[in-house]
């Protein structure tokens, strides 16, 4: 079975075995996103406001199919980028809901991004404002004797600020970036007798964009690292890009080694991007049980600058 499935798995009969007592708990690491190449400002503050355009995206994840209660993750996010005088910024929000079993773990955050050119290429630094909420339904347990004082009967939950920072530098065809998610390590408390440590996560993700003799082709791979102290997960990616005019169709894999392998496919339809995938696990639940994936993306074209005789363009954006 996957590591970050039976994390949560032990992660849930540990809250539920705490009733009387105040223990530390550890929460999984954050969700992991078969397109993060599509969503970047879900784990990099820095790539919010990196194009001129108001981006919106929408992402749907179940997990371990054919499992009851297994949950699934909801991600919702927008940036957008706008010029003083002749700085470039950006800002950007995201909300996330990741639920399993009786578990429910929100993030809702704000963030900035300064970005500015460096070495011919541009530098974007970014940080992030977290607000965290945790919570614990028991009175959704199934127990065979509903008057255990070890379980809790009623909904639990905690809130608690947190922190985030990134890097992203991008270079004609390449870029690079790195994050740090949950700077403060938070810990947030459930009820009286309870509360629940928030890991640090570390993300490192590259990619390069590769032409082919035929201009309506481009190859796409990417990579992003997490770690987050204890666990560390890669995820190998490449995308075959046919674009021609306003049209785009994509498909490829990712590789996770040890954890899974992943098939996507998608395009942009009358300025809708939308994308399917599946993850199959390579050992373990196999590959019935993986995770379905629906990603949504729209980009709608701003022009904050003043109308009129004054009007003017910044030259970064051309």
């Amino acid at each position: 079975m996957p590591k970050n499935i039976i994390r949560r798995i032990l992660f849930s009969a540990a809250a539920l075995l705490t009733g009387g007592c105040c223990c530390t708990l550890r929460a999984q690491q954050e969700p992991a996103f078969a397109h993060y190449w599509q969503m970047e400002t879900q784990f990099n503050p820095a790539a919010a406001g990196r194009t001129p355009r108001l981006n919106i995206n929408g992402a749907y994840q179940s997990h371990a199919a054919g499992f009851e209660d297994a949950g699934s993750t909801m991600f919702a996010g927008a940036d957008m980028a706008f010029v003083i005088g002749r700085t470039r910024h950006g800002v950007g929000a995201v909300f996330q809901n990741d639920e399993i079993g009786l578990f429910s773990h929100k993030r809702f955050a704000l963030q900035y991004a300064w970005h500015v050119r460096l070495f011919g290429g541009t530098l974007s630094v970014g940080a992030e404002v977290d607000m965290l909420n945790e919570s614990v339904n028991g009175s959704k347990a199934d127990l065979g004797d509903a008057n255990d004082p070890a379980f809790p009967s009623a909904e639990m939950s905690g809130s608690k600020f947190d922190a985030s920072a990134g890097l992203y530098y991008s270079h004609g065809p390449w870029y690079a970036a790195l994050s740090a998610l949950h700077l403060t390590a938070p810990t947030v408390l459930l009820g009286e007798t309870n509360e629940l440590k928030v890991k640090s996560l570390y993300n490192f993700t590259a990619g390069y964009n590769i032409r082919t003799r035929n201009p309506l082709f481009m190859i796409a791979p990417s990579t992003l690292l997490r770690y987050d102290g204890t666990d560390f997960r890669a995820d190998i990616t490449a995308r075959l890009v046919y674009a021609r005019g306003k049209k785009r169709l994509y498909g490829g894999g990712s590789y996770s080694p040890q954890h899974s392998f992943t098939l996507f496919a998608g395009g942009m339809f009358h300025g809708v991007d939308i994308s399917y995938s599946y993850e199959a696990y390579t050992s373990g639940m196999g590959i019935g049980s993986g995770q379905h994936e629906v990603t949504l993306g729209y980009s709608l074209d701003l022009n904050l600058g003043k109308k009129g005789k004054n009007r003017h363009k910044s030259v970064r954006f051309l």
